[in-house]
């Protein structure tokens, strides 16, 4: 029997299982087998890289540190950004109503790190492997939860366990497969993501524009070039996607007000629909919840691998301190402890965000024109800075003793 059998091996998933498998020094690594039917592929050096990519904080790096991932990241894939500069449509990308924030302000070297997704995998999953993880190249197939364990049956038989975790996305067949139910909210726009050349340097600098319509934001790759992900209203996005290639770069260079110069497009489009996820309970007895099978947030601060690598580490924490104790790591009152911590947290996040889009990105009226000029005044306020600063690097609230 597993001490613990993770569903999921994507990069929150990844990082829960090897932070179990681990071991902390008061307590000894689980054995965690870890499901995931199609693990990456380590691509050649020289291809072009992954259209997909995360914003990692300064927490999620320590919790990289810890898992041993962080130096199997190549640099190639994955590039520091030590400035933020934000701005409503409002006022000119050079003005100084523009919000910026610089990792110097606060004496950090970088605030983040643009990663790619599959880079990322592949390290953790790495990772797993050395911490003497055992990966299931398979999907779930049930699952049979009782009172001393529960039984996991995958295409391959059936793996037995004390506690199970559902790391499998935002349509989690654990989640479904043990009752946990969610609040959706269809936000009603869709995301674009590609890979652009600019005419001027990024300057290891993310930009991000709010406009009436939606949200565009250019992510600094190691390559010089950037990704893009631009939020906008479905109809608005349904007619970007259709758009010629070089229409498109028309498009990103009217939306971008030129911040960067012209732009060129390097790669396809891909555009997925926004929806806001919330588990109404994110544990149940031996079943736990982590990442998007648990919350999905908007896109537009760059927090939801954060936000998942964060449970990772507090449900590992919860988990082997119960170990330690000589409890019950499915026990119903320990993940509630885990839910208690993380959910709070996460609705405290969700909120915030959802606020900024609804009021800088789609905002009217005197709300939102005094939202508008407040990104004005934080510019203005070295110790407003400050504090914002520290919430884009991940280390406000409260953070497992692992990311601090």
């Amino acid at each position: 029997m597993f001490d613990v059998i993770v569903v999921g091996g994507g990069p929150v998933g990844a990082c829960a299982g090897t932070l179990l498998a681990r071991g902390t020094s008061r307590a000894a690594g689980l054995s965690v087998a870890l499901l995931e039917p199609r693990p990456p592929t380590t691509a050649p050096v020289d291809t072009r890289g992954d259209l997909r990519v995360v914003a990692l904080s300064r927490a999620s790096e320590r919790l990289l540190t810890r898992a041993g991932a962080w130096t199997q990241i190549p640099r190639e894939r994955c590039h520091p950004y030590e400035r933020m500069r934000i701005w409503h449509q409002s006022v000119s990308p050079d003005s100084d109503a523009v919000l910026v924030f610089d990792a110097a302000d606060v004496g950090e070297p970088n605030l983040g790190y643009i990663a790619e997704s599959r880079a990322l995998q592949t390290a953790l999953l790495a990772a797993f492997a050395e911490a003497g993880g055992h990966i299931e190249t398979a999907p779930l197939s049930a699952l049979a939860i009782g009172e001393e364990g529960v039984q996991v049956s995958t295409p391959h038989g059936t793996l037995p366990a004390r506690l199970v975790v559902g790391a499998d996305g935002a349509q989690s067949a654990l989640r479904a497969a043990a009752g946990l139910t969610v609040e959706l909210r269809a936000y009603g726009q869709t995301a674009i993501v590609a890979n652009v050349s600019t005419a001027k340097l990024h300057e290891s600098t993310a930009w991000q524009r709010f406009m009436h319509d939606g949200t565009l934001a250019f992510l600094p790759l190691a390559d010089g070039t950037s990704s893009i992900v631009w939020s906008a209203d479905d109809a608005r996005a349904a007619n970007l996607v259709s758009l010629s290639d070089a229409d498109f770069a028309g498009e990103l260079d009217r939306a971008s007000d030129l911040a960067l110069g012209e732009t060129r497009l390097l790669s396809a489009r891909l555009s997925f629909p926004l929806m806001g996820l919330a588990a109404q309970r994110y544990v149940a007895q031996r079943v736990a919840l982590i990442g998007d099978a648990a919350h999905v947030v908007h896109p537009l601060a760059g927090q939801g691998v954060n936000l998942g690598l964060l449970d990772a580490a507090a449900l590992a924490e919860q988990v082997q301190a119960a170990v330690a104790a000589r409890e019950d790591p499915g026990a119903l009152r320990v993940l509630r402890a885990y839910e208690r911590w993380r959910k709070s947290e996460v609705a405290a996040m969700a909120l915030s965000i959802d606020t900024f889009d609804r009021l800088l990105a789609h905002g009217a009226g005197p709300l939102a024109r005094l939202a508008q000029r407040g990104l004005s005044w934080v510019n203005a306020s070295q110790e407003l800075r400050r504090f914002f600063i520290r919430r884009a690097l991940g280390l406000s609230g409260e953070l497992p003793q692992m990311a601090r």
